[in-house]
């Protein structure tokens, strides 16, 4: 357990504390004596001046009449009326060390005394007094014993070691409690890891509900093990597709190159040629959307992200693509809001626009609806959304999750050109920049020829 950085913070924060709260004990304790001492030196200051008003009204005998009514309060003062020759004459301390009375003035050190209260023999007592010779030559002693700062010291101290014993105690159950929690939460971490690791990327990390540093690591480490497994499904996917998809055009183009070198007639060889190069052609657009694809998917392109203008972009692309659709018998209609700016790579939107332009293009062409494809460019309350509208034959609602990815195309769209690999481009483009492809009818109440609108949403460009 105490190998467990729980533990050890545990520890280190114990102590830590435990070295703060008695620096702070042993400066409140010696604050606390000071301002004792200074309380007392001021009321023995006090104290003297009322014995010589009282010396000088009433003579010795009024001195020593409040010196004796004093000395009998509880908790009083030390007394000591002395003669030249430093014999006790008068006061409520039966005897003194030699010596104490020898100089005028203030005198703190330890000294033996014994008060009328007390029988046997002197005890060394730590006291502050001051000592003031009379005209007469008499010498005045008044006092106060600093017993009481003293036991007052001793009582901060055994109570600081009653505490520390106690935060010492309360520590060590602090640290089996944190460490065994801590332990068992790592432990179920690394049961799942283990099982990630055997091959199940379906595992994810535990959760709990407190929401601290533990479950927000595990929420990070679940996003990314999301992301792999989606990596790793989209790259078996790859695998599959281009051993089913790209299996019939290189057996087309196979069989290509084996009737050229059978055919004599050079005009039809040259035809069996280009066949083979257009095959060719169309294998390497096939394998160049892959790899951009793989690109965008890992993040190699995010440095290469800046602010672009996204009206600009739209319109430059629709600008394009308009003999196209005039050629294909379509109108192409933009309304296309100004100044629209996002963060993004201008090629990659480029690229995505040109494949959903080309499938709505392809697709409208000759379908029973209004030959029409629309382009639409707002900023809402989401993002900013980019929208491609055509009135083709659409795609099922329960079939669009699966034509975003890699080489799925319909029954229906099979006989036209292409891989399968424009809506998947367009989807990993939209996730580099943050957004998301969202598919829908066109019109829903035309059931001869719904439509597909094909929205790119970007999120809003913060400063």
């Amino acid at each position: 357990m105490f190998r467990s950085t729980a533990v050890r913070l545990s520890a280190l924060y114990i102590l830590l504390f435990a070295i703060c709260a008695a620096f702070l004990v042993v400066y409140v304790t010696a604050m606390s004596e000071r301002i004792l001492a200074q309380q007392t030196r001021e009321n023995l200051v006090q104290e003297i001046g009322d014995i010589q008003r009282a010396y000088d009204r009433g003579g010795l005998n009024g001195m020593l009449r409040i010196m004796e009514r004093r000395a009998r309060q509880p908790g009083a003062n030390l007394y000591v009326v002395a003669g030249p020759t430093g014999e006790i004459l008068a006061g409520n301390v039966a005897s003194l060390q030699p010596g104490v009375l020898d100089e005028q003035g203030w005198t703190r050190f330890p000294f033996s005394y014994r008060p009328f209260s007390e029988s046997g023999p002197e005890r060394e007592h730590m006291a502050i007094a001051n000592v003031v010779f009379m005209e007469n030559g008499l010498r005045v002693m008044i006092g106060r014993d600093l017993g009481e700062p003293g036991r007052f010291r001793g009582i901060v101290r055994r109570a600081l070691m009653v505490a520390l014993t106690i935060m010492g105690i309360g520590a060590l159950f602090i640290w089996f409690g944190i460490g065994r929690n801590a332990l068992k939460r790592i432990d179920r971490m690394s049961g799942a890891s283990q099982k990630i690791m055997a091959g199940d990327l379906s595992q994810r990390l535990p959760v709990g509900r407190s929401g601290d540093e533990f479950d927000r690591l595990s929420e990070s480490l679940n996003a990314m093990l999301g992301r792999i497994e989606r990596l790793n499904e989209g790259l078996r996917q790859v695998s599959d597709n281009i051993a089913h998809d790209l299996k019939t055009p290189l057996t087309r183009l196979r069989n290509k190159a084996a009737d050229a070198l059978d055919e004599e007639d050079a005009g039809q060889r040259r035809a069996a040629l280009e066949g083979i190069i257009a095959e060719s052609d169309q294998l390497i657009r096939t394998f160049n959307a892959l790899l951009m694809i793989s690109r965008v998917e890992a993040g190699s392109i995010a440095a290469e992200i800046s602010e672009v203008d996204l009206s600009a972009i739209t319109a430059d692309s629709c600008e394009l693509y308009e003999p196209v659709a005039e050629e294909a018998g379509l109108r192409l209609e933009t309304s296309i809001a100004p100044g629209l700016r996002v963060k993004g790579n201008r090629e990659l939107i480029g690229q995505a626009m040109f494949n959903l332009l080309d499938n709505a293009i392809k697709y409208s062409a000759g379908s029973a609806g209004e030959p029409l494809v629309h382009v639409v460019l707002i900023a809402d309350a989401t993002g900013i959304r980019l929208s491609v509208c055509d009135n083709g034959p659409g795609v099922p609602e329960e079939k669009r999750e699966e034509v975003v990815k890699r080489f799925v195309r319909l029954d229906a769209s099979r006989s036209k050109p292409g891989t399968g690999l424009g809506l998947s481009l367009v989807e990993a483009v939209m996730e580099l920049h943050g957004g998301a492809l969202r598919l829908s009818a066109t019109n829903q109440e035309n059931a001869q020829a719904p439509g597909l609108t094909a929205t790119m949403v970007f999120p809003p460009l913060t400063s």
